[in-house]
């Protein structure tokens, strides 16, 4: 696999989401405010490229297929298989881009069970004791805790983070990716429905023509689960899905409210009655530049939330799969071992990534 790494330093949109993150609540076990994180603003993405890539006269990628990854991810450790499966069978760079918050954008004792256990053994010891809390999901659950607003907030920082690279891209001045590229993107779990909320607001036009395939993801919000060890505790997941019920949806009494498309398409996928006919006519008319596969025992994003999301469509593009091992939402493909045959992992994860790759080809 060749990567390819390059900085990023966010501009586009920056003034508004800082102004957003001052007047977000700070939980107690941060020292500082949202803005003040250096490493969620100047930032790695990772290109991989494939082998025999499709290139133009100018020696540049010819398209580029965007990767979004789930909430609470730490590594890019395992969606580097997920990348290279897809570059090299459609001969296109897949371009790993981490959300904001998420993965290289967090500091590192976020995830450092030394740095989280402490605060985790605190809390375990208050009334009632929180359900599903880990050093994995402890700086997610009390961030959202502490103020519901961030996980839009993150979603709009990282759509204005992904509009400022293909400006770029546009521009022509990108070293690997040439200005006239398709862009395409494949997306699991929570990032699916960031890609959804892209294609619905399409900014700048840029998504105009862009073919989405969704990996266990896709479902409206309210039909999620993402109470979870390694997402986020009981208590956490039901405050924000209140927050986005009411007092985001109905009562108006949240003041960062924008009011424009990129929210709007975002709200569309909230609550099954809420842009209904707006939300099933867009997947109508998109209906064949998307995909999805779902799993049969994924509790977190389950397939009926889907078929809610995309409506009638789903019955055309959208495949329940199961696997015969014992997998979950959060790890797909879990190592192989006593409970996990390596023919039948393979064969699952080929099945997976080949239906991937031939659509995005």
């Amino acid at each position: 696999m060749k990567l390819h790494k390059f900085i990023f330093k966010e501009v586009l949109g920056k003034g508004a989401i800082v102004d957003d993150m001052k007047k977000c609540k700070t939980p107690v076990f941060l020292k500082k405010t949202d803005d003040e994180f250096q490493e969620n603003q100047a930032f790695e993405y990772l290109i991989v490229e494939p082998e025999n890539m499709l290139r133009e006269p100018n020696g540049k990628a010819s398209s580029v297929i965007l990767m979004f990854h789930g909430l609470n991810e730490r590594t890019w450790d395992k969606y580097y298989s997920w990348a290279e499966y897809i570059a090299n069978h459609t001969r296109k760079p897949v371009l790993l881009f981490p959300t904001a918050f998420h993965i290289n954008r967090a500091p590192a004792e976020w995830s450092n069970p030394r740095a989280m256990q402490p605060f985790v053994a605190d809390q375990q010891n208050t009334e009632p004791k929180p359900s599903h809390l880990t050093f994995l999901n402890y700086a997610l659950s009390n961030r959202i805790k502490a103020d519901p607003y961030r996980f839009y907030l993150a979603g709009r920082e990282t759509i204005n983070n992904v509009c400022q690279l293909i400006g770029k891209i546009k521009k022509g001045t990108h070293k690997l990716i040439d200005s006239k590229a398709t862009i395409d993107i494949f997306a699991y779990s929570i990032g699916a429905l960031m890609s959804q909320v892209i294609l619905f607001a399409n900014p700048n036009n840029y998504f105009t023509k862009s073919k989405l395939f969704m990996f266990c993801g896709g479902s409206l919000f309210d039909q999620m689960d993402g109470e979870s060890k390694m997402i986020m505790d009981r208590e956490s997941f039901y405050s924000l899905l209140d927050y986005y019920k009411n007092k985001f949806l109905f009562f108006k009494s949240e003041s960062r409210l924008k009011g424009d498309v990129l929210e709007m398409a975002f709200v569309s996928h909230i609550d099954y009655a809420i842009n209904r006919e707006e939300r099933e006519s867009f997947y109508e008319e998109i209906s064949h530049r998307i995909q999805a596969i779902s799993l049969k025992k994924d509790k977190v994003i389950p397939t009926t939330g889907i078929k809610s999301a995309l409506g009638k469509i789903h019955l055309n593009c959208l495949e329940e799969l199961d696997f015969p091992f014992d997998y979950s939402h959060e790890n797909p493909f879990p190592p192989e071992g006593p409970k996990v045959n390596p023919d039948d992992r393979k064969f699952w994860f080929e099945k997976v990534f080949s239906k991937a790759s031939a659509f995005l080809s």
